[in-house]
């Protein structure tokens, strides 16, 4: 078995996204004195097998709708290049995903029953995204999804079993990290747009055209910073607004790049905006941290 097509699979570039949703939590947690290293550690575990998950399902089942075609614009797909068999990574994807639903039981240690149903939602998400009677992502609900599952889910959700309080701020919190997160992937729509038209897959960047989506990337970039403007002793020190500006320059960078650039020169912009999101979260928790 060959190990590159699946560590391609994995979409290394994109899993910055389910990360930095867990560090956005540790700091808001650090910020109310509630953090726990237990539970933090073992939510991170969880996100990136949901997000593995995912990536694997959606490869798969883009393969079987006849979505994916050789020779494409985005990232090889191992499947579709006949790397790696459909039942091979049929399996792939579900045993990942019991895996993670493993980890998530181990949080009932420190949440309770409550997240059964939550756990589940996660599970039909990973599924639902790519196949179903309506997947979201062929409906322009991908980057919906992506701001509840990468964000408002796994901030809040974290937070909360470290023995941090709902409320409107930890909720802002998961929204700015969804809404970071939704940009990786309205950058993937924007680069597949022209295939994805062809095989009828209506993303937002089919729907509304990539001059939109394009403008769509700076105005979640800049709404995701001022969301956190209810963490008044984190958001307003002399640190975190620098990196309020070196996010908001990075993003200003991807959105130049996606107008004067095509198809596989886009590629590079998927693992910025990835890294750009952690970043902000990854320095929102060193910063709490140090505070």
């Amino acid at each position: 078995m060959k190990l590159k097509p699946w560590i391609e699979a994995m979409r290394l570039r994109t899993l910055p996204v389910s990360v930095a949703g867990v560090f956005m939590a540790a700091g808001c947690a650090l910020a109310s004195r509630t953090f726990q290293a237990a539970p933090v550690a073992l939510c991170m575990l969880f996100a990136i097998l949901a997000q593995i998950s995912s990536n694997f399902a959606n490869e798969y089942y883009d393969f079987k709708s006849g979505l994916d075609k050789k020779g494409r614009e985005g990232p090889r797909r191992g499947v579709t290049e006949g790397d790696i068999s459909p039942r091979a990574m049929l399996y792939a994807t579900y045993g990942t995903l019991v895996a993670a639903c493993c980890v998530g039981l181990s949080l009932l240690v420190y949440g309770g029953w409550w997240l059964i149903p939550i756990g589940i939602g996660v599970a039909l998400g990973v599924v639902a995204y790519s196949t179903g009677p309506y997947p979201l992502s062929h409906h322009g609900l991908g980057e919906v999804a992506v701001v509840f599952f990468f964000g408002i889910v796994p901030v809040c959700c974290t937070y909360v079993l470290q023995g941090g309080e709902m409320g409107w701020p930890i909720t802002f919190a998961g929204l700015s990290a969804g809404l970071m997160g939704a940009n990786v992937l309205i950058v993937n729509n924007y680069r597949d747009e022209p295939d994805d038209r062809a095989v009828g897959k209506r993303t937002i960047a089919v729907i509304f055209g990539r001059k939109a989506v394009r403008w769509l990337y700076i105005v979640n970039a800049v709404v995701a910073v001022l969301l956190m403007g209810g963490w008044f002793r984190l958001t307003w020190s002399s640190a975190m607004q620098v990196v309020w500006v070196a996010y908001l320059c990075g993003s200003l960078g991807v959105f130049g790049a996606l107008k004067r650039n095509e198809g596989r020169k886009l590629n590079p912009q998927l693992g910025i905006t990835a890294q750009l999101m952690l970043l902000f979260c990854g320095a929102w928790a060193v910063i709490a941290a140090i505070y």
